[in-house]
Order: structure tokens, then C-alpha cells, then sequence
């Protein structure tokens, strides 16, 4: 009866013994190793970059072990999905090297990002061949030469960011025709040509500022539907009044710095911007907002705008109209303001007012500046104004006839 009983334990040992075994085969066999193209394709990436020094991102990457464990690689069973080149960490170098073709060897990947740090030469034209690539970034780098007209075959792409770098030629226009771009970032480049039309209706941040894009915009170059929209310092010119009455969504506008012209429509004051910058432009004509302007920032400076100020103006914070060739009495709602420290920034200088309804013995308070340098106000009401208003307090008086300052 003992044996038998000894028996059996031995039995259920064995039946315990093998049950764990194949568990442990099956929790092996779960983590599929690496396709071999993708293992293939890292080992060519990994032989074009070096780390900059102060960087031990590529230290981990030793073919001899997992791949899937390297730094910045993601894997989805034996896929390559995710590829992030360079530590993450605000200030930490970056990779030198050029981005090897075999990148487009990756079928599966999603992602790909390049941290800044000094990777040079041409964008892969093999990046069109990532037909699941859904972001793309490699921002402040030396990247060169022009965009590649194949990355418009990525259907999928939601974000394209290639700002910071040294690209040059036009912006394609089959990457104006992806239907599914969410973010297009291409500032700080070297871009020109024309702004070509973007079909995408989810488009919500557009960024080409400090490049020297050229030509004008058509009324439906750009979709309602951005948010955040950058041209500044380039070389666009002609109308916009159409293009903007239409993007009632836009929450930050800057087209400073250009040659645009035209009215400016008044009821881009009444969208739910944070922050307007048309200064620096060729802009014509009165300013006249629908309502009572909510926006914290505008700056409409150096243009050729003319007519009264208005009222509605007062309820911003930060308001810039300085040189242009606007006339007659600032409102008395701008003084209120202005005494209860509602507006901090006030720049009226060098166009052709005639007063505003302020006390000379008044205090501004120090959180507030004004600026009323160089109109027609007899007499000239002196005020703090920055060093680029020139000294002269006061227009002559030759250039305050009505006749003078349509020339102005």
C-alpha cells in the first residue's frame, strides 16, 4: 500500500513537471523573434548614426540581444512600429549621421522621430514606401534638400514636422493633398515656391513661418478648419480678407512680416484668437470690428491702415497700431483703461491722431505703457516710448492737413 501510494506521488510529479514545462515553452514562444528584414534594416540605421557626444542612446543597441529592447524601438509582435532616434530628454544630444534608406524597409511603422541633434544630408525617398507612417518628425536637425514629392503616397500620415532644418524647393503639392493631415510644421527652412492648397478638412495646425515662400493665397487655399496658423516672415503677398472670413476656428493667426494687402475683415476680431499679429504688412483701409474685441494680443502695426480707432478696441491688453496713418481723437474708453491698468500695452506712435481724453497730470500706472510719439497732438502729450520710436515728440505741423496724411 506504501509503494503504491509512493507510486503515484511520482506520477503526479511528472504530470506537474511536463504541465510546467509546456507553460514555460508557451510563455517562450508568445514573444515572436524579429522579422528579419526589420532586424536587417536596424543594423543599416544603426551603422549610419553616431552619438553626439554626452549621448549613450545607440550604447543599447547591441544586435545580440532583442531588438524590440533597444532604446526607441517599439515592436507589435515581430514588427518594428515605433522608431524614436535619440534620447527624449530636454537637452540631451542628439545623433549625428545620415537617416539610411533602409528605414523604408520597416513596413509596419507608425512612428518616426528624429530628437535634435546634427543628422544631415537628404530625407530618405524610401519613406514613402511607409504606407502604416502616421507621424513624422525630425525638427531641428540640418536635414537638406527638398521635400520628396513620394511622401504625398502616405495616405496615413496624420503629423509632418520638418521645422529647424535646411530644406529647400517648394512645399509639394501632394502633401497638400492628403486628406488626413492634422499638423504640418515646416517652419525655420529654406522653403519657396507658393503655399499650395491643403484638402485636408481636419487640418488643424499649420506652421511655415521663416521660410521664403512667395506668390498668394486663393480663398480656399486653406482649410475652415485650422486652429494655429503661422506665415510670418516670408514673402506672400496680395488679398486674405476672403481666405479669413472663413476660419472662424483659428485661435492664433500670425502673418507678420510679408506683403500682404487689402482690408483687413472686421470680423476676424470676433474668432476665438488668443494672439493676432498682421503687423509688417501692406494692409489698407479702416479697421472695424463687429463687437467689443476679447483677444488679449493685436498687433497691426506697420501697415497703411487709416480712419478712426475704434472703440472696440479698448478691451485689449496688448493693442499695437503704431505706424500707420490713423486720424482724429483716441476714444476716452482707451483712458479708462488705460488709468485702471485694463491695458497693459498702448502704441499709438507715428500716425496722425489729435488727442485723447487724458488728464496730462494723470498717472499711467507702472504696469501700463503708452506710447503716443510723433501724431498731430497740440499740444504733444509726452509719454515713455520705446527707443525704436525715434525722438521726435511731435509730426509738423506741414504733415497734419488732411490732405498730407492721405499721403502719409
Amino acid at each position: 500500500m506504501a509503494d503504491q501510494r509512493v507510486f503515484w506521488r511520482g506520477i503526479c510529479s511528472y504530470i506537474l513537471l511536463f504541465m510546467c514545462l509546456i507553460q514555460i515553452q508557451s510563455h517562450l514562444y508568445v514573444r515572436a523573434i524579429l522579422d528579419p528584414v526589420d532586424f536587417l534594416a536596424l543594423q543599416s540605421i544603426h551603422k549610419s548614426l553616431q552619438d553626439m557626444p554626452g549621448s549613450r542612446f545607440l550604447s543599447s543597441w547591441d544586435f545580440t540581444s532583442d531588438p524590440c529592447n533597444f532604446a526607441g524601438v517599439y515592436c507589435d509582435s515581430d514588427k518594428v512600429i515605433s522608431l524614436n532616434l535619440g534620447d527624449p530628454r530636454a537637452g540631451a544630444p542628439g545623433l549625428t549621421g545620415k537617416l539610411d534608406p533602409a528605414i523604408g524597409r520597416l513596413s509596419a511603422l507608425a512612428e518616426f522621430t528624429v530628437v535634435p541633434g546634427r543628422i544631415y544630408g537628404p530625407l530618405p525617398l524610401t519613406l514613402s514606401n511607409l504606407k502604416s507612417l502616421r507621424f513624422l518628425g525630425i525638427s531641428r536637425n540640418f536635414i537638406s534638400g527638398e521635400i520628396p514629392w513620394t511622401l504625398g503616397q502616405l495616405h496615413n500620415l496624420k503629423t509632418l514636422d520638418l521645422s529647424y532644418n535646411q530644406l529647400t524647393g517648394s512645399i509639394p503639392p501632394s502633401v497638400g493633398a492628403l486628406t488626413g493631415l492634422n499638423n504640418v510644421i515646416l517652419c525655420h527652412n529654406r522653403l519657396s515656391g507658393s503655399v499650395p492648397k491643403f484638402a485636408s478638412q481636419t487640418l488643424t495646425r499649420l506652421d511655415l513661418k521663416h521660410n521664403a515662400l512667395s506668390g498668394t493665397l486663393a480663398s480656399d487655399s486653406l482649410p475652415a478648419s485650422l486652429q494655429y496658423l503661422s506665415l510670418s516672415w516670408n514673402q506672400l503677398s496680395g488679398p486674405v480678407n476672403q481666405l479669413l472670413n472663413r476660419m472662424d476656428q483659428l485661435n492664433y493667426l500670425d502673418l507678420s512680416m510679408n506683403k500682404f494687402s487689402g482690408i483687413i475683415p472686421g470680423r476676424i476680431f470676433s474668432f476665438p484668437l488668443t494672439n493676432l499679429q498682421l503687423e509688417r504688412n501692406e494692409f489698407w483701409g479702416a479697421v472695424q470690428p463687429v463687437d467689443q474685441v476679447k483677444i488679449p494680443t493685436v498687433d497691426l502695426s506697420y501697415n497703411r491702415l487709416s480712419g478712426q480707432v475704434s472703440p472696440m478696441f479698448s478691451t485689449i491688453q496688448n493693442l499695437y497700431l503704431n505706424n500707420n496713418r490713423f486720424t482724429g481723437q483716441v476714444p476716452s474708453s482707451f483712458a479708462d483703461r488705460l488709468l485702471d491698468a485694463t491695458i497693459q500695452i498702448l502704441y499709438l506712435q507715428h500716425n496722425f491722431l489729435t488727442g485723447i481724453a487724458i488728464s496730462p497730470t494723470a498717472e499711467i500706472p507702472l504696469s501700463s505703457s503708452l506710447c503716443l510719439q510723433y501724431n498731430c497732438m497740440v499740444p504733444p502729450i509726452d509719454t515713455t516710448c520705446p527707443l525704436k520710436a525715434g525722438k521726435q515728440i511731435s509730426r509738423p505741423s506741414s504733415q497734419c492737413s488732411a490732405s498730407q496724411w492721405r499721403r502719409g
